[in-house]
């Protein structure tokens, strides 16, 4: 007895028509997913290194966009119920060889097509069960992650180098902060009572001058300074002695 024939097999589908691939390596991908949830084999077309996956893909998601728009299903109901690649035309091309010969090259295409239908009732239950548990699991660890994130938020922020202001009684005795650590070089800085009456005291102090500093002027200046103290010029005074040896 024949089976169903692909025309008769029911359900959605979508076609790709002339596609410019040998329908044997586009076989390959198809076995992977039928008779797959579609997310299933939405995961597994997107993780399988092929040429073919990324078009199987594209086919697949025209045929649960129709089963959503034309038959009003639900795409999370929806499964690969048949795909199959047909062989297409076949482009004939000749590559010159030797001693005047041609080799035929065949370039071939193929038509793909997937079906998706409706889960049956038992599977359909079986199926909302599992995406329960693997939302409640998303859940879960979500929460935990959450919480780990807000546990180690206060360690993030000590570790950051966030210290503590210093109590006012620390101020007035002169101690380090608490809160504060010295590094290694450094030297704890104490506060201390200045009174700043001394240090006006000390700058403003008056020194009086050195009797020896000024003998030591007075010698160096010699009979000029007489002269100056005199009322004289030191100049005058010179020519005068000069005038004086002249007539003598």
């Amino acid at each position: 007895m024949a089976g169903t024939k692909t025309n008769e097999v029911p359900g959605t589908r979508a076609v790709l028509r002339h596609f410019r691939m040998s329908p044997y390596k586009a076989r390959q991908v198809l076995d992977l997913i039928r008779g797959r949830d579609v997310d299933r084999a939405e995961e597994i077309l997107r993780s399988t290194p092929r040429e073919a996956a990324r078009v199987v893909a594209k086919v697949l998601g025209s045929a649960v966009s129709n089963a959503r728009n034309n038959d009003q299903l639900d795409p999370e109901d929806l499964y690969v119920s048949a795909c199959f690649a047909d062989e297409g035309a076949t482009l004939k091309r000749w590559r010159p060889r030797a001693r005047g010969r041609a080799t035929r090259i065949r370039k071939r295409t193929c038509h793909i097509t997937v079906i998706v239908s409706r889960l049956p009732e038992d599977r359909l239950e079986r199926h909302r069960a599992r995406q329960a548990d693997r939302n409640a699991a998303m859940r879960a660890r979500r929460v935990s992650a959450s919480r780990r994130t807000e546990e180690k938020a206060p360690e993030a922020v000590l570790s950051a180098g966030v210290e503590e202001a210093p109590e006012p009684s620390d101020l007035t005795t002169g101690g380090t902060p608490t809160g504060t650590e010295l590094t290694e070089g450094t030297e704890p800085t104490e506060l201390e009572d200045v009174d700043e009456t001394d240090e006006t005291t000390e700058t403003d102090e008056f020194t009086a001058p050195d009797e020896t500093t000024e003998d030591a002027e007075a010698s160096m200046t010699g009979g000029d300074a007489v002269s100056a103290e005199a009322g004289g010029s030191p100049v005058a005074g010179a020519g005068d002695a000069k005038g004086a040896g002249e007539s003598d």
